[in-house]
């Protein structure tokens, strides 16, 4: 196993007194805004407007997202969730696919990449060019996935993406060809990459043995991640097509999500897709971004831990209700899993995850977990209206794909690593986007809120951590 401390030595011990420091001993200083200040100006904090919604600085043709309508004095009026991909309804994208019994995640990002939906002869040669971009450079994974080991996926995957910038003799070229072959390759290898790190990291940091797996030609985006996973390569029909729904479900979701904006940001400053979509996963990494499924998880243990039988309504209700009085869990009040920045009555993307994820829990030891989420989300718009919160708010998808994915033996370091697999395509038909028909770099202003001052010279200054003594 790796030596922790010796990794961590890339800050090494320093003679300086950092706390003596003004920069160290108070961070706030210089940093801190008076929330006044957002009101004055009408400065709208996190590109929100005052009810919640975002502020519109785009035009997209990839995909909407769905969950109010607006009353004539111009109220949000709650309404049923509804997400389309190029104007086609995910929910007739997924009862297609799940009635034709095949793997619909391929089908899905080229609908998102190209604005079509494939002929029998165009998807299989879209499978065909994801199988050829499939393996990694010689010594790849050698050089730069196993060295250094990282203690994050994420962070894997965004560091192997700029590396193979170096592979690509013309890594600066904006030309079609080159775009869409960038993406398709990354596609194709992000899910083997996100495996190969998720090795390294349990050989390197918990003694796991660690195997390779190659890639087995003809195999979905969705038996491959299956496939490479386990040691003895083995899955059922059901688990391959149940997480190539969830791979449908995550490809996309508009273009005011964090990760989906901050490719379109880069993008407009017309650097290279490496670049882009690394900045895209940098973003998705994010605990207020990607990192939901997770707080599900962690929040159902601790129920478990203080529910004594969870399949009791009365005493999950009475436990919840203490987690939105801020007296239980992590004591912020929220119900991880519920509510969303756009869908009030469903989020379709929850509601398709609920529907198929019921065949594959049960009679597993997941299913009794399966039944506390559905608990928690029949339950909790009216604790919250009790404690009086809203209760317009929903079941988002993470509430239920962290047990999902628990199901089908996918360790929760990868979940965020898998959305950020299925997003690829999004971010791709994002960047395609803004290079064809925005053609300008993004540059939102700040407002000013420093006073003017005069120059200090050097030796009259007096040190900033003694004013604040």
């Amino acid at each position: 196993m790796i030596d922790v401390e010796k990794l961590t030595a890339l800050i090494p011990p320093s003679a300086v007194d950092k706390e003596s420091l003004s920069l160290y001993c108070d961070y706030s200083y210089g940093n801190t805004i008076a929330p006044e200040m957002y009101t004055k100006y009408d400065i709208k904090r996190g590109l929100r407007n005052a009810d919640g919604t975002g502020v519109v600085v785009g035009i997209t043709n990839i995909s909407d997202v769905h969950g109010y309508t607006y009353d004539h004095q111009g109220n949000k009026i709650p309404d049923e969730g509804r997400l389309t991909y190029r104007g086609y309804d995910i929910n007739d994208l997924v009862a297609n696919v799940v009635k034709e019994d095949r793997f619909g995640f391929e089908e899905t990002a080229y609908l998102l990449m190209s604005g079509v939906l494939p002929s029998e002869r165009e998807l299989a040669d879209f499978r065909t060019l994801l199988g050829e971009y499939a393996d990694l450079p010689d010594g790849f994974t050698v050089n730069y996935i196993m060295r250094p080991p990282t203690r994050d996926i994420m962070n894997a995957m965004a560091r192997a993406i700029l590396q193979l910038y170096a592979f690509d003799l013309r890594a600066e070229e904006r030309s079609r060809t080159h775009e869409l072959d960038t993406a398709i390759m990354l596609l194709a290898r992000l899910p083997r990459i996100m495996v190969l790190a998720y090795h390294v990291y349990r050989d390197k940091f918990f003694g796991d043995s660690m195997f390779i797996h190659h890639y087995v030609p003809g195999e979905s985006t969705a038996q491959t991640i299956l496939s490479m996973l386990r040691p003895d390569r083995s899955y059922t029909d059901l688990e391959a097509k149940t997480l190539d729904l969830m791979l449908m479900l995550h490809a996309e979701h508009g273009g005011g999500n964090n990760s989906t904006f901050s490719c379109r940001a880069l993008t407009s400053a017309d650097t290279d897709p490496y670049s882009a979509y690394a900045a895209a996963i940098g973003s998705l990494k994010g605990a207020r971004h990607g990192g939901a499924n997770n707080r599900v998880t962690a929040m159902t243990s601790d129920i478990k831990e203080h529910v004594r039988d969870i399949t009791n309504e009365g005493q999950v209700a009475d436990y919840l209700r203490k987690i939105v009085r801020k007296e239980a869990y992590d004591r912020t009040g929220l119900v991880y899993g519920m509510g969303h920045a756009v869908y009030t009555k469903s989020d379709p993307r929850a509601v398709l995850c609920h529907k198929y994820a019921n065949r594959l829990v049960k009679g597993t030891d997941h299913e009794e977990e399966f039944r506390l989420l559905e608990l928690i989300e029949q339950l909790t718009p009216q604790l919250l209206a009790e404690a009086g919160k809203s209760k317009d708010i929903c079941a988002n998808v993470d509430l239920y794909s962290g047990c999902v994915y628990a199901t089908l033996g996918i360790p929760k370091e990868m979940l965020t690593p898998l959305f950020a697999c299925a997003r690829m395509a999004g971010w791709a038909s994002h960047r395609f986007e803004e290079i064809v028909s925005a053609k300008r770099i993004m540059r939102p202003a700040f407002q000013k809120a420093c006073p003017d001052r005069d120059y200090e010279p050097l030796a009259t200054r007096i040190e900033h951590h003694h004013l604040q003594d």
